[in-house]
């Protein structure tokens, strides 16, 4: 026995010249039902439970538990794995049944201190040594019941987990291949996800496990993401990205709270999250996926923010990713400033910051005269003026082109034709 209080001593405990372990198993099944309704009475949970299941089987876990707490008193001993055996097939089917570790740990330590209570109220000065030897038997089997049945608990959950993740991954992987899977229920009509996940700044940091903290930023952010739908999402997700397919049914998605959805994800990711999202019917979700996934390389390409893109947030850029003569026509457009790349950043800047040469003149660091003298030298060099609203969608298009093709690695070697004088 690990404890000395109890080590020194031999034969059973005794309470006013009465063997404690018969005290305990005279009044075994009248106490039981006491403590079960005592569970009842401070356990929410236990008030859910069906009544048949209170009074049969944890009124009879109670009892035995009973009789292995007067057999501990009897022989000032542990539990042992036998005596240990019932709970942990209790605990097992606790688990299967939903309850909630807390609320069954709660169970023995209320009915610990109960029978406590119960046994010990009237002891006299006289029993001090057996009652004190009692108390650490009482730690030493809350101790020994508390492993068993979180053992048990813990191993029946993550036994149904990899149970529900195997059924779950055979309904997605039959989703992703347009098949319907057989005797599951699915949903009327899915949102696909791509998602493309930046790294945390803990996946870079010396001595830091780089594996957990990515499975940690990926834990938080789907964490987040099962909040949005009626169920959990169906998710083939790393910690660089992946895809998934939330249930909505029939009803309308909210495009807007989606949107505010993938910011709670970045933000409790701690990494940067771009998503691109469609609806689909099941056997759609096939073509669903590819251009979803199109659209988020679209968005990684022309290097858009963090967020949600639908395929118009990205049309332009998306059709010049298409194989076109014309994507190669209108990366030209800006050939002639191939050799003046202050010039070709100026004009990016600037229709980035919806031609407002003072914020372009702040993003560049320059003084806003020489925004103007940049552009009239783009202007003068291509034929583009970015002051005439005619060719702001060429030199948009030019930009976009350039990009895609940059993208996919098509821009090396391109020769810049002379000089363009006028706009075409």
């Amino acid at each position: 026995m690990p404890h000395s209080a109890t080590s020194s001593a031999t034969g059973p405990l005794t309470l006013g010249n009465r063997p404690l372990h018969l005290v305990v198993e005279r009044q075994r099944l009248a106490l039981a039902r006491s403590l079960v309704a005592g569970f009842v009475e401070e356990i929410p949970m236990y008030r859910r439970l069906p009544h048949e299941e209170i009074t049969g089987d944890i009124t009879r876990i109670t009892a035995h538990n009973l009789s292995m707490i007067a057999g501990v008193f009897r022989d000032r001993r542990a539990p042992t794995e036998a005596e240990l055996a019932p709970l942990r097939s209790s605990a097992a089917r606790r688990a299967q049944e939903g309850v909630p570790l807390n609320a069954l740990l709660t169970a023995y330590h209320v009915g610990a201190r109960r029978v406590w209570d119960h046994i010990f109220g009237d002891a006299a000065p006289g029993d001090l040594d057996d009652v004190t030897a009692a108390s650490s038997l009482i730690l030493v089997y809350t101790q020994a019941v508390t492993s068993a049945v979180c053992d048990a608990y813990l191993e029946e959950r993550e036994r149904m987990l990899s149970q529900e993740q195997h059924a779950r991954h055979a309904v997605l992987t039959a989703l992703l291949n347009g098949e319907s899977p057989g005797g599951v229920r699915i949903s009327s009509r899915y949102l696909v996800l791509a998602l493309d996940i930046a790294r945390h700044p803990d996946e870079d940091r010396p001595g830091t496990a780089s594996a957990i903290a990515g499975r940690r930023k990926l834990h938080r952010a789907t964490a987040a993401l099962d909040a949005f739908a009626d169920e959990p999402a169906l998710t083939a997700l790393d910690a660089d990205g992946g895809l998934a397919l939330a249930a909505v049914g029939e009803s309308d998605v909210d495009w807007d709270a989606l949107g505010d959805l993938v910011g709670d994800m970045s933000r409790a990711a701690g990494a940067d999250i771009r998503v691109a999202a469609e609806t689909a019917a099941p056997e759609e979700i096939p073509a669903a996926v590819t251009l979803t996934q199109e659209i988020l390389d679209v968005a990684r390409s022309f290097a858009r923010p963090a967020g949600l893109y639908r395929l118009g947030d990205v049309l332009l850029e998306y059709q010049l990713t298409r194989p076109s003569v014309a994507t190669g026509e209108l990366a030209g457009l800006l050939d002639p400033l191939a050799d003046s790349p202050r010039l070709l950043r100026t004009v990016e800047v600037h229709l980035g910051n919806g031609l407002d040469r003072r914020r372009t003149a702040a993003a560049l660091h320059v003084h806003p005269n020489t925004v103007d003298y940049r552009l009239r030298r783009v202007a003068c060099l291509t034929g583009l003026d970015a002051a005439d609203p005619a060719h702001l969608q060429r030199i948009g298009a030019s930009l976009a082109a350039r990009r895609a093709l940059r993208g996919a690695g098509q821009f090396e070697g391109r020769r810049p034709p002379g000089p363009r004088r006028t706009a075409t």
